[in-house]
This record gives structure tokens, sequence and C-alpha cells, in this order.
């Protein structure tokens, strides 16, 4: 009985993203209420709550699994690997977490969040968010090697560059297969840089 209750959680929380995006495309972000969101799922509003706090977390439905998936694999990092190995991992490990709706909403998504204001500050405080835990795990993870600073600087040149890298092939109108390439060819030139970082602590 769990497990079928756990099936149509996912299917109803997967109705209300697809009809929200349809929605979304067809009318507008501020055009679209939650009443018609969760008439798109056949479910009431109340039942929408159950699932999301409001519009904006539905364009961002997979930003707290990522996390916490994130997390949890620099706090497991494997004995001997260096930050930078770590972190290209985290970044080449992230596209096998994608399931097939946010691979098919990757494009779409994006262009929503370009154009519209409240998703871009949206995507900035979740951006600013998960960079300060990831930054705190790497710092656990590594307590004899790095100090906040250093944890910070690495997380924010991978996370900077790789978000760059997705943005610039999005823009152009590349498939969403490739901006992953994009992605993964950012990090691997952030590793390389990063190879140094946790031999020495900052200097005082």
């Amino acid at each position: 009985m769990a497990g079928l209750r756990a099936r149509k959680k996912a299917r109803t929380r997967r109705a209300l993203v697809e009809g929200a995006m349809r929605l979304f495309a067809e009318k507008g972000f501020e055009q679209t209420t939650l009443a018609e969101i969760a008439a798109s799922a056949e479910v009431s509003t109340r039942t929408f709550f159950s699932y999301f706090a409001g519009k904006e977390d539905i364009v961002f439905f997979d930003a707290g699994e990522r996390l916490d998936r994130t997390l949890a694999m620099v706090a497991a990092r494997r004995p001997g690997e260096s930050v930078a190995q770590l972190l290209l991992r985290v970044v080449e490990t992230g596209a096998t977490w994608e399931d097939d709706l946010a691979r098919s909403l990757g494009g779409e998504r994006f262009q929503l969040v370009m154009t519209v204001p409240a998703l871009q500050a949206r995507a900035l405080h979740l951006l600013f968010d998960s960079q300060r835990r990831t930054a705190e795990a790497l710092c656990a993870a590594y307590p004899d090697e790095l100090d906040p600073v250093a944890a910070a600087a690495a997380v924010g040149a991978m996370v900077g560059a790789t978000k760059l890298a997705a943005v610039m092939s999005l823009s152009r109108g590349e498939p969403y297969a490739e901006a992953w390439a994009a992605v993964r060819a950012a990090a691997r030139i952030v590793a390389g840089g990063l190879d140094s970082l946790g031999t020495t602590r900052r200097s005082a």
C-alpha cells in the first residue's frame, strides 16, 4: 500500500509540473493561477499545496533533490579523492540525476527563467544557497585541507563556470544534451585549475 501511495503521489506531482509548464507556455507565468494548475492535474488547490509552496517552486521542482544528492556525494568523498576530482565527479554525475521530465523540460525551463523576473530572483536565491551549503559540506569533508575561503572559491569557480557554460549554450539554441556537454567541458577546465587546492591551507 505504501508503494502504491508513493507512485500515486509521484504521478500527481508530475501532472502538476507538466500542467503548469504547459499553462506557462500558453498563458504566461504571471497570468497562470494556482487554481488552473491544480485543475490541470485534476486536484484541488489545497492538494496543490501538499506538493509545492507556489508557482516558482514548480519551475525548480528538482532543485532540492539535486542539492541533497550533491551534499551526500561531498560528505561521502572517496579516500584519496582530491577537491578537484570530487567536484568534477559531482558535475559529471549530475546529468544522470535528471529524469525524463527534467530533460524534456530543460530548454523550456531555461527560457522561462530567463524571461520572468520572479523566477530569476528565485534562481539566484537557490544558487547562492546551494553554493553556501556545498562549500560548508566541502569544508567538513576536508577539515585538514580546506578553510571556508578556499572551499568557497572552489565551489564558486566550479558552479560559476558550469552555469555560464550552460547559459551560453542554451542561449545559442543548442540542444539540451549539448548544453550538458558544455557543462562537463567547463568543469574539466576548472578542475585542472583546482588541482593544487587542498595541498596547503590559506595563509593568514
